[in-house]
């Protein structure tokens, strides 16, 4: 019997198919390249040997296939993801699901920003009404009676969002702060769309959640505190629930000093962690009504050292989750 689950969250970096253009400032992949890239990630991923795994920077879900087919451990992965909308504004990567448990029907992407949510910026005409990439819902079955809801997200980088068309340029001296305001107004939109569909899920289900994904900040920013919920809980109110979100590095129980390397991103110099795997009130041991913890939290970026052509620039993050024997009643898992 299982009593341990792995999630881990990987952006793989421009997953595409050889000879498709993906940025028009990069060339597409040859053959050869193609074939080093698919490999290499199918590598990591039996490497990470994670029963769900979040992956960003999708351009082509045949692409993926070719790499579970290069797997040991995901040849029969499930696989839940949708390529880039064509028709799109901006052509951009989306994301993707691959697990090794059962998955209920209905996964699939979330395009459209929840409650009508719509967001001006500035200088561009049409505010706001959809992600920057698409989110990912798949309700994950742990057991008959476990579900976990797992959601994929990357939101807005930090890159100058600036405008194509010159004319709708603003009389500013500074056009670098204002695409960066632009980018920061994305990503904090990002982040409020997805914590809207959290809080509507972890109300209406109560259901255990975990959110892998690309954050493009670090856990203290303030777009990744506003998709965790923080400061809306009141612990007074016995008719709240609980629907924060926790960052699993942070509430891991083996955490170990000596081995605490934890970055995914490498930035002019500067060591950072914006790839996390945040989980719901129901992992976190400190909180009534528990049903697992959180037991370690590792992140494997030798790569991002060496840099080779194929490999990713990020690190990937894997978590390792135990489930209390209150959750396993009935846990029937290959």
């Amino acid at each position: 019997m299982q009593q341990e689950l792995r999630f881990a969250t990987f952006n793989v970096c421009n997953l595409a198919l050889p000879g498709i253009t993906f940025y028009a400032d990069q060339p597409p992949y040859s053959e050869a390249e193609y074939e080093a890239k698919i490999t290499w990630i199918a590598q990591q991923l039996d490497r990470l040997d994670a029963d769900v795994i979040g992956l960003q920077e999708i351009f082509s879900q045949a692409a993926l296939r070719d790499v579970l087919a290069r797997t040991q451990h995901y040849r029969d992965a499930r696989h839940v993801g949708e390529d880039p909308d064509p028709q799109a504004e901006k052509f951009t990567p989306s994301v993707a699901l691959i697990s090794r448990l059962p998955i209920a029907p209905g996964a699939g992407i979330i395009a459209e920003l929840p409650d009508n949510l719509s967001i001006d910026i500035p200088g561009v005409a049409h505010p706001m009404r959809r992600f920057t990439r698409p989110v990912l819902h798949a309700q994950i079955q742990v057991s008959p009676s476990l579900v976990i809801d797992a959601y994929v997200c990357h939101l807005k980088s930090k890159l100058p969002d600036y405008l194509q068309d010159a004319d709708n340029q603003t009389q500013l001296s500074d056009l670098s702060g204002m695409a960066m305001l632009r980018s920061l107004i994305r990503r904090g939109t990002d982040a409020l769309g997805l914590r809207t569909l959290l809080t509507r899920r972890l109300r209406s289900t109560r259901r255990p959640i975990i959110v892998m994904g690309d954050f493009n900040d670090v856990a203290d920013a303030i777009s990744t505190r506003m998709v965790m919920g923080l400061g809306r809980y009141d612990a007074a109110d016995e008719e709240t629930i609980d629907d924060r979100l926790f960052e699993s590095y942070r509430i891991q129980s083996r955490r170990d000093p000596l081995r605490d390397v934890g970055y995914t991103h490498i930035h002019d110099g500067s060591f950072e962690t914006i790839d996390h795997i945040l989980v719901s009130a129901a992992f976190n041991p400190e909180l009534p009504g528990a049903i697992g913890e959180v037991l370690d939290v590792r992140y494997l970026n030798d790569h991002m050292i060496f840099r080779q052509p194929q490999a990713s620039d990020h690190g990937i993050v894997l978590a390792r989750i135990a489930l209390y024997d209150s959750a396993l009643s009935d846990l029937r898992l290959a």
